[in-house]
């Protein structure tokens, strides 16, 4: 990494955590190891008075207790959420904003109900396109003061399987995951998915808030429009074999026959394959995948056996989805540091 962390990165460092990678183990990362992103401030909310306004171009205009959002009908999805972050630290130049490593990711069962479902029924009207959802934490950024605001194309949400989520992993949300209801949309990046949902409202053209218009974005000059970020990139990651050294974290191997496991996702595409590598990415050999026990969108576990010589050694792995998209060796550049899926790198040192 070339330049130094500032101390206004340290600051969201300490605010916003990831998940220890050892965490791939579990099939559903326990919601205290779940990675988090808090743009703002976590809300002061009670449930009492709180109410999720539902308007613009619908039929009937609600406004809904939880009580009567939890009466509507109900499923529990498992669904692996990423930051579009995530790897940013890996790439150079260095991009100032939250240092993520690879940790910024989760996967966890969200319990809520369908928005699809619940804006059929508020009736649609027909010049609808863009579906807003505004959360309750406030801040200023890019000198505009604003809540956290996000938008996605009406046909998204009618085709896709979002929820208004009100529990985790068989529990109420706790604060920090956006009590007492947050959006979870399957697929696609964290960004998309707000917490501490107030409002959803039907637009007829385009949402142009900060976070459409300037934020999670690939571009190569600030000046520019830029693309916008919708839906996981191909990404693999290893649980870290061995013990670690405390401070490199690099991990400490002995020889002989070792499992190296792991777990792959993507928001394309179903995952088709993952390849290993275990001399710095020269040659690769495809791991087992384990099913989708969890559903379409969680991680698939897979598992390789390498039989380990004394010796340093480099570790690679790469997911492969079935649109035909692979994790690259090294990462394109953009202003964001957004979208980094180059091949995780593992440091091995290998005793007798």
């Amino acid at each position: 990494m070339g330049d130094a962390i500032s101390v206004e990165e340290l600051q969201l460092a300490a605010r916003n955590h990831g998940m220890p990678l050892e965490a791939l183990r579990w099939d559903v990362t326990p919601i205290g190891l779940h990675y988090l992103l808090t743009h703002y401030d976590i809300p002061d909310v009670s449930v009492h008075s709180w109410r999720l306004e539902i308007g613009g171009l619908v039929e009937r205009s609600q406004s809904l207790s939880l009580d009567e959002i939890r009466t509507r009908p109900s499923v529990e999805v498992a669904v692996t959420m990423e930051c579009a972050g995530n790897g940013r630290v890996h790439v150079e130049p260095h991009v100032v904003s939250q240092p993520w490593l690879l940790e910024a990711v989760g996967t966890a069962r969200w319990r809520g109900t369908p928005v699809a479902g619940l804006l059929e029924d508020v009736g649609i009207r027909g010049d609808a396109v863009e579906v807003l959802f505004t959360g309750l934490d406030r801040g200023v950024e890019g000198g505009e003061e604003q809540a956290y605001a996000r938008s996605l194309p009406l046909s998204e949400i009618l085709a896709g399987d979002a929820i208004l989520a009100y529990a985790v992993n068989g529990v109420p949300l706790p604060p920090q995951h956006g009590y007492p209801l947050r959006l979870v949309v399957p697929g696609w990046y964290g960004m998309t998915s707000v917490k501490w949902l107030s409002s959803i409202t039907l637009l007829s053209e385009p949402f142009d808030g900060y976070q459409m218009r300037h934020s999670y974005r690939t571009r190569q000059h600030e000046d520019e429009l830029g693309e916008p970020i919708t839906r996981m990139a191909p990404r693999s990651l290893m649980v870290p074999p061995g013990i670690p050294e405390f401070m490199s974290r690099s991990r400490v191997v002995p020889a002989g026959l070792c499992e190296l496991r792991g777990r792959a996702w993507a928001g394309e595409s179903e995952i088709a394959g993952v390849d290993v590598s275990t001399d710095g990415g020269k040659t690769w050999q495809e791991a087992e995948l384990d099913d989708d026990a969890l559903g379409r969108w969680a991680w698939r576990a897979w598992r390789f056996t390498w039989d380990a010589d004394p010796g340093d050694h480099e570790l690679c792995c790469r997911a492969r989805d079935g649109a035909g998209n692979v994790q690259p060796l090294e990462a394109p550049w953009n202003v964001g540091g957004y979208m980094n899926n180059a091949v995780q790198r593992v440091a091995v040192t290998v005793t007798e």
